[in-house]
């Protein structure tokens, strides 16, 4: 779990300014935004966006009927919550421009793959508290997952404030920002990863003759159905797997040509690339 640093959130503060600034007018900004809403966390007029497309921003605003900030600062000097929507290689730039405005009653919400808390925290300045978080693409359905963890002078408040926000868009956990990485590769590019043996799946189907659009319903709800069972069934992928596969059946053999195609080490591969690359991410935020 993230360790909970001395001290609690400011109430009094917390009351005040409840207004949100989302820097970053791309799709997972705007989803978060919008989730916040939906979620009942924050009004649309509680959400500043801002863009360095000024357009972009614009049209998000409009879509949603969120305020509209002329320019990084501006939001941030009225907003409580700071979410950094942008991607890593911009941050460092971003948090030069909003350093001199922020303020220890700011709570600083990033979402940027790869950029640690401490690369943050020396950007944006002394005792600004900072919240590393990652969510997924399912977010924009209500279905996510976020990982949240907190940096050195955030507590148990600001994490809280922060699951509040971020639990618009699906639940939210709490873990080490050692495994934050990981978190990416599994959660973050998990998405792709189901939609490539989905895909794989539906042309399967048509190979064996199935019309297409009957082979993409049968392969979505399944997909469907199957994540159920782990979530409100209570049952391990593998339990799932072994009340299927009944000895020498069909699924047995389809199973069997799955492993010797090397699924099991295909995954291992890609999750293991996906870590190295979340990583490595870490340098575009000092650069």
């Amino acid at each position: 779990m993230c360790p909970d640093p001395a001290g609690v959130w400011n109430t009094a503060a917390m009351d005040n300014d409840r207004n949100v600034a989302v820097l970053g007018a791309g799709k997972m900004g705007e989803i978060l935004a919008a989730g916040m809403v939906r979620s009942g966390a924050r009004t649309a007029g509680q959400i500043l966006i801002a863009d360095a497309v000024e357009d972009r921003a614009r049209q998000v605003g409009t879509r949603h009927g969120f305020s509209i900030a002329g320019t990084n600062r501006a939001a941030v000097q009225d907003a409580g919550v700071v979410v950094l929507a942008v991607k890593p290689k911009d941050i460092g730039g971003l948090s030069a421009e909003i350093a001199p405005v922020l303020g220890r009653s700011h709570l600083v919400v990033s979402i940027a793959a790869g950029i640690t808390t401490g690369t943050l925290e020396s950007g944006l300045g002394t005792g600004v508290a900072v919240v590393r978080a990652m969510p997924n693409a399912a977010s924009s359905v209500g279905e996510g997952i976020t990982a949240i963890c907190p940096g050195s002078t955030a507590n148990k408040g600001h994490l809280e404030r922060a699951r509040e926000l971020l639990e618009g868009v699906g639940p939210v956990i709490s873990v080490d920002e050692s495994l934050i990485d990981a978190v990416t590769a599994v959660s973050g590019s998990g998405p792709a990863y189901f939609a490539l043996f989905a895909e794989a799946l539906v042309d399967a189907g048509v190979t064996v003759g199935l019309p297409r659009d009957v082979s993409a319903r049968l392969v979505a709800q399944t997909m469907r159905g199957t994540a159920a069972l782990v979530t409100q069934g209570g049952m391990e992928p593998a339990e799932v797997r072994e009340a299927v596969t009944s000895p020498g059946g069909t699924t047995a053999m389809a199973i069997r040509e799955l492993e010797r195609a090397g699924l099991r080490a295909g995954v291992l591969n890609a999750v293991q690339a996906a870590f190295d690359r979340a990583k490595g991410l870490g340098g575009a935020g000092r650069q």
